[in-house]
């Protein structure tokens, strides 16, 4: 019993942490862009240094996984340094990532965070169609249903664009919408893509998100030159950087991190349960922080995504015994990330 009350306490704390990280990385970063006094910081520079700081934690958990500098080393000259096809292999999700995490930026500056943690949730049709297509996986009719819902409580959602008061700074909701759908089909064709490349061999995850995160910091300090190489130049590196800006880099670098960990003692319907708690929690705080007036449409849509959210996450019916003998069920898929 009590090991019990454990579990059910851990897996409360688990869905508390990745619902504050969903809505406080989400608000924090649209108060950087739009409210935050003092000159404004480059986002590409802020994308490359949580690609670092990534790096940087995978390295210790990577020594804490091995044991010992030895077998560190030696794990790391056979899948780093030996093996630049593995590395060429994990370019692909490193600079989709880059781009999803710049088109994060672009869309926060011009979208309120309680749309943009609405509309984001089209990352969840997006994995499932990649999963479909590059997994070979299939979806139930309850999912599928869940999909169009979730699209149409998406399409109400931007049916009638909301008002931010406190919001000064000039915005543009075309851009910020074409910079989620970017964003979503990023997120949608990395995650799958690297997943594939994690069931495809025995590699630890560390070592695999190593590599991911070597190649993520080329493609991002790729990016710091062509978009702002003249002025960070001139400004510096960190020109614009404030303690709120270093908060929303390291809820960037640890959320990410901290989620792949713990999604695996929690299941789909408590991780949709924390998407739409984060939904309503960056609603709350867009009222609060920038004076965003809610509309009959917005709500409506709001209320639908996270409905959608929940029935997609509900367990398959294990229909194997109505199948042949040696049919084996399918398992459920882990298609919702914060």
């Amino acid at each position: 019993m009590a090991g019990e009350n454990r579990s059910v306490a851990f897996k409360l704390y688990c869905l508390t942490v990745m619902t504050l990280v969903a809505a406080a990385y989400t608000v924090a970063l649209r108060y950087t862009r739009t409210i935050s006094s003092g000159d404004l910081y480059f986002a590409t520079t802020a994308v490359c240094i949580t690609e670092v700081i990534k790096l940087v934690l995978s390295l210790g958990m990577l020594a804490r996984e091995t044991g010992s500098p030895g077998r560190m080393k030696n794990a790391l000259v056979d899948h780093i340094l030996c093996s630049p096809a593995e590395l060429l292999k994990l370019s692909v999700p490193s600079v989709v990532y880059a781009v999803q995490n710049n088109m994060a930026f672009l869309a926060l500056s011009n979208l309120d965070a309680a749309v943009y943690q609405v509309t984001y949730q089209l990352k969840i049709p997006c994995t499932a169609l990649c999963t479909v297509l590059m997994l070979n996986r299939s979806l139930s009719r309850l999912q599928w249903f869940s999909v169009f819902l979730l699209c149409g409580g998406v399409t109400l959602v931007q049916w009638e664009p909301v008002e931010a008061t406190k919001v000064q700074v000039e915005q543009n909701p075309l851009v910020g919408f074409m910079a989620i759908a970017i964003a979503v089909l990023c997120s949608g064709f990395a995650g799958v893509y690297f997943e594939k490349v994690l069931k495809s061999s025995d590699t630890s995850l560390w070592v695999r998100n190593i590599q991911m995160y070597l190649s993520g910091i080329v493609a991002t300090l790729l990016g710091v030159y062509v978009k702002d190489g003249e002025k960070v130049l001139d400004k510096g590196f960190f020109f614009g950087y404030t303690p709120w800006v270093c908060f929303v880099v390291f809820l960037a670098s640890v959320g990410g991190l901290y989620t792949s960990v713990v999604v695996k003692y929690t299941d789909n319907i408590m991780k949709g349960f924390s998407a739409a708690a984060a939904i309503v929690l960056s609603t709350v705080a867009s009222v609060l922080l920038f004076g965003l007036q809610i509309t009959l449409p917005f709500a409506s849509g709001a209320i639908l995504v996270c409905v959608s959210i929940y029935l997609y996450g509900l367990p398959k019916q294990d229909t194997s015994k109505l199948s042949q003998k040696g049919a084996s069920s399918e398992s459920k898929q882990n298609l919702i990330n914060v």
